[in-house]
C-alpha cells in the first residue's frame, strides 16, 4: 500500500482518483476509440468484399460482349444499281472500306456504286466471244475477288477486281479496277465447243483451276498457268485439261478448294459427289454424299480456308462436311454437324472473309447467320419479302448487301463481334478441320489467316487441376507430418531454428525456382530417372530402419543425445541413401531398362517430356509446403496443454496422444492450411511457365506437361488484340481461375466451420 505520509504536501488530502470531468474525458476517447476501430474495421472488411465485387464486375464487363447476340439492321435501300429489268443478278461484292459495292450482271457488266447513296461509279463490260451467250458463272472464294463467266461455246472469261487506293488531300479514295489474270481473251474449256452449263472457280498463289459440267453432261477441270519468258516478256498461257468420272444426274454447282486437292459437284437428287484432283492426270472418285433425302442441295459454299463445305437444301437443311481421313489414310467427305432449320429452301449461302461464320438466305427472305466451329446460330430474321436475288457480307464483316427479288437492294449494319464462342467450343469436344474426331483443343492462333481458332478452356483447366494435384501430392505429406514433429516431439530450441528456416522459403521467388526446375531440376531427373523412383521407395524404408534400430541401442547410448533431437541424426541417412540411389541410376537403367528408362516407358506407350508434371509437382511443392507447414505447424503447437497432459496422465502414449487428441482438436487449422495451400497452387504461375513444356494436352500423365489458366494468360493476354474474341476468352479463363478458388474456399470455409463444431468442446 502507498504511504500517505511519504506523499508530497501538496498531494496530500486530495483524491487520486481522476475528477469526474476527467473521467468523462476517458470515456469520450474510449468511445471515440471504440467506435473508430468498429467502423474503421467493417469499412476495411467492406473494402475488401467490394473490391473483390469490382473484380468479378469487371472481369464479366470484358466477357459479357462474347454473348451478345448479332443485330443486323438496313441502313439504306434503293434499287440495285447497274441491273437491268431484263438481267439477272449473278453476284454482289464490298470493298474491305465498305465504300463500294459492285454488281455482277448476266450479260458481263460489273457496276461500282456508293453503298452511301447507290450512286454508281464506275462500270466495266467483260470481253465475251462473239455470239456467244452466257450459260454459267462462278467465283473462287471470296478473298481472291476472281470470276469466271461460262458460254455456250464451251469458252470462259476469268476476270479479277483489283482496288487502287490513294490519298488526295489526305481522303482516302478507292479507285476499282477490272483486270485478267490470263489476258482478256476468252479460254477455251472444251475444244468441240459444247456450252457451259454449270461452272466451278478457284484461284489461289498455286494457280488457276476451272471445273465445267457440259450440256451433255460431261465434267471438265482445267488447271491453267501463266508463264512469261524472261528474255522476251511474252505471256503465255500453259492449261491441262482432263476428264472426270461421271454419275448418275446432272449438276448443280461445282467447288473446288484452293489447294486443288478436293472438288464438289451437288446433284439433283440431293448428293454431294467428292473428287481427289490433287494428281490432275489421275483424278480419283471418291463417292458421293447423301445430303437431303427428300430434296436437293440447292447451294453450297466453301468456309474460309476452303476445308470446309456448307450445304443447304430445298428442304431448308443447312449442313456442315469436310474431308476426313479414314482407317486407309483417304480423305472421306464427311458430315460434321447440323444447323438451324430453316421453314423454306435455301437459295444462298455466303462465306465470311477471315472466320468460319457464314449467312444464308430462304425462299420467304429470311436472314440467318452461323458460325461452324462454334455450331452456333447467332441471328435470324426475316429482311425481305419474298427471295433473295443477292446476298454480300462486307471483308471486315460490319456491312452486308441484300437484294430481293425485286432487285431492291438494301445495305444493311451488322454487328457480329465474337460468333466463334460458345459454350459448345468453350466446354464441349469440337470436331475441327482436319482432326479425326472431335477433340479439347487450345490453338489460338498461327501464322496464316485461314487458321481456324481453337479456345477450349477445357485443357487449361485439366492442367490448372493437374498442376495442383501434383504439386500437393508432394507438398501435403511432407508438410503435415512436418508440422506435427515439430509442434509435437522437436525441441523448442530446434524447433526455433527449423521452422523460421522453412518460413523464409515462402521469400523465394516462384521465377526463381522455375528457373531452377527448368534448367537443372528437369534433365536431372530425364537422366536419372530410376534414383528418382528409387529415393521415393528407400528413403522411407531406411528412416524407418534407422528407427528400429536406434529403438534397439542400448538406453545409456540414447539418452545422450537430448530429447527433441533425434531429427538431427536422420540427415546422415538422407543424405547417403540419396546419393547411392543416384549413383546406382546408371546401373539400374542398364540392369532392368535396357540403358533408358525414358526409352522404355515411350516403348510401352507412356510418353515421356522433360518438362514435365513431375518436375512442376516437385518445384511447385517447395513453394507450397511452407505456407502448408506454418499454419499447421501453429495449429497443432497451439492445442491447450491441459488436453495433452490430461491424455498423458490418463495412460496415454505420446503418438496416442497425438491421433486421438491433438489431430482432432488442430483439425480445423490443418484442413485450412491444406486449403491455403491449394489456393497458391492453384494460381502460380511462374514455376508452371519454365517448367513445363506448356503444351495444353489432355491427359494426367505425370510424364508429359501441362498448360494451366494461370501461364496461358500471362504467355497471350500481351499478344492478343483488344476486344478480339482471343482478349475476351482470356478474361473468361481468369474469371474461372478466380470461381475455382472462391468455390474451393468457400468449401474449406464451410467444412471448417463444421470441424468447429464438432471439435470445438475439447
Amino acid at each position: 500500500m502507498t504511504d500517505l505520509s511519504q506523499l508530497p504536501a501538496s498531494v496530500k488530502g486530495r483524491s487520486l482518483l481522476p475528477s469526474p470531468e476527467q473521467r468523462e474525458r476517458l470515456r469520450r476517447k474510449r468511445a471515440f476509440r471504440d467506435g473508430a476501430s468498429r467502423y474503421g474495421i467493417g469499412a476495411a472488411g467492406i473494402g475488401v468484399v467490394f473490391a473483390l465485387g469490382m473484380i468479378f464486375v469487371y472481369l464479366f464487363s470484358e466477357i459479357m460482349p462474347l454473348f451478345k447476340p448479332a443485330q443486323v439492321s438496313t441502313v439504306q435501300s434503293y434499287a440495285t444499281p447497274g441491273v437491268e429489268s431484263d438481267e439477272t443478278l449473278e453476284h454482289l461484292t464490298i470493298d474491305r472500306h465498305d465504300t463500294l459495292g459492285a454488281s455482277f450482271t448476266d450479260t458481263g457488266r460489273i457496276t461500282f456504286f456508293e453503298l452511301e447513296d447507290g450512286s454508281p461509279r464506275t462500270a466495266f463490260e467483260v470481253p465475251r466471244p462473239e455470239a456467244a451467250q452466257t450459260t454459267a458463272f462462278a467465283t473462287g472464294f471470296a478473298t481472291t475477288r476472281s470470276f469466271a463467266y461460262g458460254y455456250d461455246s464451251g469458252e470462259l472469261s476469268l476476270g479479277q477486281i483489283e482496288y487502287a487506293i490513294t490519298y488526295p488531300d489526305n481522303l482516302r479514295h478507292i479507285e476499282p479496277e477490272l483486270t485478267f489474270p490470263l489476258g482478256e481473251s476468252p479460254l477455251t474449256l472444251d475444244e468441240e465447243g459444247r456450252a457451259i452449263q454449270v461452272l466451278g472457280l478457284q484461284v489461289s498463289d498455286r494457280g488457276i483451276y476451272a471445273a465445267a459440267e457440259l450440256d451433255d453432261g460431261t465434267l471438265l477441270v482445267s488447271s491453267f498457268e501463266r508463264r512469261e519468258n524472261i528474255m522476251t516478256g511474252e505471256v503465255s498461257v500453259e492449261q491441262t485439261t482432263v476428264e472426270l468420272p461421271g454419275f448418275d444426274g446432272r449438276a448443280r454447282q461445282i467447288l473446288i478448294d484452293n489447294r486443288f486437292r478436293h472438288l464438289y459437284v451437288s446433284d439433283d437428287t440431293g448428293n454431294i459427289h467428292h473428287y481427289d484432283i490433287g494428281n490432275l492426270s489421275n483424278p480419283d472418285y471418291r463417292g458421293a454424299v447423301q445430303v437431303s433425302g427428300n430434296g436437293y442441295v440447292t447451294e453450297m459454299a466453301l468456309l474460309n480456308g476452303t476445308v470446309s463445305l456448307v450445304a443447304g437444301t430445298s428442304d431448308g437443311q443447312v449442313r456442315q462436311y469436310f474431308p476426313v481421313r479414314d482407317d486407309h489414310n483417304r480423305h472421306e467427305l464427311t458430315h460434321i454437324r447440323d444447323f438451324a432449320r430453316y421453314d423454306a429452301p435455301i437459295t444462298h449461302i455466303e462465306a465470311e472473309y477471315a472466320r468460319r461464320g457464314f449467312l444464308v438466305g430462304d425462299a420467304r427472305g429470311n436472314l440467318g447467320i452461323h458460325h461452324a466451329t462454334a455450331s452456333a446460330d447467332v441471328f435470324d430474321a426475316q429482311m425481305v419479302q419474298g427471295p433473295f436475288s443477292g446476298i454480300a457480307i462486307s471483308p471486315v464483316n460490319s456491312m452486308a448487301l441484300l437484294v430481293d427479288e425485286n432487285q431492291q437492294l438494301q445495305v444493311a449494319s451488322v454487328s457480329n463481334r465474337h460468333p466463334d464462342i460458345s459454350f459448345s467450343s468453350l466446354w464441349q469436344r469440337v470436331w475441327y478441320e482436319g482432326s479425326s474426331q472431335p477433340r479439347f483443343v487450345w490453338q489460338s492462333s498461327a501464322g496464316g489467316d485461314e487458321f481456324e481458332p481453337k479456345m477450349s478452356l477445357v485443357p487449361l483447366t485439366l492442367g490448372t487441376l493437374k498442376a495442383a494435384f501434383y504439386a500437393m501430392l508432394f507438398a501435403t505429406p511432407l508438410a503435415l507430418m512436418g508440422a506435427i514433429y515439430t509442434a509435437y516431439f522437436m525441441s523448442p530450441k530446434l524447433r526455433g531454428k527449423v521452422k523460421p528456416t522453412i518460413e523464409v522459403m515462402e521469400a523465394l521467388p516462384t521465377v526463381i525456382l522455375g528457373f531452377l526446375a527448368g534448367l537443372w531440376l528437369a534433365p536431372f531427373i530425364e537422366n536419372r530417372l530410376p534414383a528418382v523412383f528409387s529415393i521415393l521407395l528407400l528413403m522411407p524404408i531406411a528412416m524407418l530402419a534407422f528407427a528400429y534400430l536406434w529403438s534397439r541401442l542400448p538406453e545409456g547410448l540414447r539418452t545422450r543425445v537430448p530429447d527433441g533431437w533425434e531429427a538431427v541424426l536422420l540427415m546422415p541417412v538422407i543424405i547417403l541413401v540419396g546419393w547411392a540411389c543416384v549413383s546406382a541410376s546408371p546401373y539400374v537403367e542398364i540392369l532392368f531398362f535396357d540403358g533408358s528408362l525414358r526409352q522404355w516407358l515411350t516403348d510401352t506407350g507412356i510418353s515421356y517430356d522433360q518438362r514435365n508434371a513431375l518436375v512442376v509437382g516437385i518445384a511447385m511443392g517447395f513453394a507450397v509446403i511452407p505456407t502448408i507447414f506454418s499454419i499447421a505447424e501453429d495449429a497443432v503447437f497451439n492445442v491447450p496443454k491441459h488436453l495433452t497432459q490430461g491424455s498423458l496422465a490418463l495412460g496415454a502414449t505420446r503418438w496416442q496422444t497425438v491421433v486421438g487428441v491433438v489431430l482432432p482438436t488442430a483439425s480445423i487449422g490443418m484442413f485450412s492450411a491444406v486449403m491455403m495451400g491449394f489456393g497458391r497452387a492453384v494460381g502460380e504461375t511462374m514455376i508452371v511457365l519454365m517448367a513445363t513444356g506448356n503444351s495444353p494436352i489432355m491427359n494426367f500423365n505425370i510424364f508429359e506437361g501441362m498448360r494451366t489458366l494461370s501461364a496461358n494468360i500471362a504467355v497471350e493476354l500481351t499478344e492478343s488484340a483488344v476486344g478480339s474474341s482471343h482478349f475476351r476468352v482470356l478474361f473468361l479463363a481468369a474469371l474461372v481461375l478466380l470461381a475455382m478458388t472462391f468455390v474451393v474456399n468457400t468449401l474449406a470455409e464451410i467444412i471448417r466451420q463444421r470441424l468447429r463444431k464438432r471439435y470445438g468442446n475439447l
